[in-house]
């Protein structure tokens, strides 16, 4: 789905910008246009926590559907033994230059999708975003891809997200406060 649907979504958290990171001429930005850019990141990065706190970091191809962020990942790989243990995580997608671009965090719950409806439309989501290569069919509760390679899916249900704009520098806070 798009910014543009009309389905239910992770729509109008409260927004400000705070001043205390940002410059003169910074203005807030809308939670639409750091959705979009959610929605056309080919790659984002997604932090975890190991089961004795160390982070883990690790790069991920997401999805958005409904406005919320989704991903996938083995039911063998550390990303999903660490939900399993924490489900605290942290989704983030940029560019790595220090002027003029913005960059999306988004922190909150991963929670494991497994109605077969909803993983059809995540299913359609990547292949219509990253082509045929991504394409999944629904099996006991989680996708699978070619080859029978099994992958859980997780939608992140945001508590706060920020947005890192470079030029002029500013920083926006979003806060989901029926998360």
């Amino acid at each position: 789905m798009t910014a543009d649907d009309d389905g239910p979504d992770a729509a109008d958290p409260a927004t400000e910008l705070d001043t205390r990171f940002s410059e003169d001429g910074a203005a807030a930005l809308s939670w639409v246009e750091a959705r979009q850019l959610l929605e056309r990141a080919e790659l984002s990065w997604l932090s975890t926590i190991h089961r004795n706190g160390r982070p883990n970091v690790t790069p991920v191809l997401t999805v958005v559907v409904d406005g919320t962020v989704r991903f996938c990942t083995g039911a063998g790989e550390q990303k999903a033994r660490n939900l399993g243990d924490h489900p605290e995580v942290a989704v983030t997608t940029g560019v790595n230059v220090l002027q003029g671009d913005i960059d999306v965090v988004v922190e909150g719950t991963a929670q494991r999708v497994v109605d077969e409806a909803e993983l059809l439309r995540i299913a359609d989501a990547y292949e219509v975003k990253y082509g045929p290569r991504w394409r999944f069919d629904v099996a006991e509760a989680a996708l699978e891809g070619e080859g029978g390679n099994v992958a859980l899916v997780f939608e992140v249900v945001p508590r706060v997200a920020f947005g890192f704009a470079k030029g002029p520098y500013g920083q926006t806070r979003w806060r989901f406060t029926d998360r």
